[in-house]
């Protein structure tokens, strides 16, 4: 499932920029609600305005208390958002 999904991605970079932005979109608020389920607390105006701060506890991405599948689902998206040279 990895190597279609990293193909999909890969055709999007080069079929449509508007389509490879709405990814990068949808990838970063995923990334981010996994960290904010977790008890992160944000930096950026954008993730504050997104997810807020309420109740965080973990100002360190390295100190969020991730599963093993959640660190893994996020590499994966920052694998994909490398991809699409999603901006940082």
């Amino acid at each position: 499932m990895r190597r279609i999904l990293l193909v999909g991605v890969a055709s999007l970079v080069l079929a449509a920029p508007a389509a490879a932005q709405s990814a990068c979109a949808e990838l970063w608020g995923e990334r981010n609600a996994v960290y904010a389920r977790a008890g992160y607390c944000f930096k950026t105006d954008r993730a504050i305005r997104a997810f807020g701060n309420a109740g965080c506890q973990y100002d360190r991405l390295e100190d969020v208390p991730l599963s093993d599948r959640e660190r893994a689902r996020v590499r994966d998206i920052q694998r994909e958002e490398r991809l699409l040279r999603c901006p940082r």
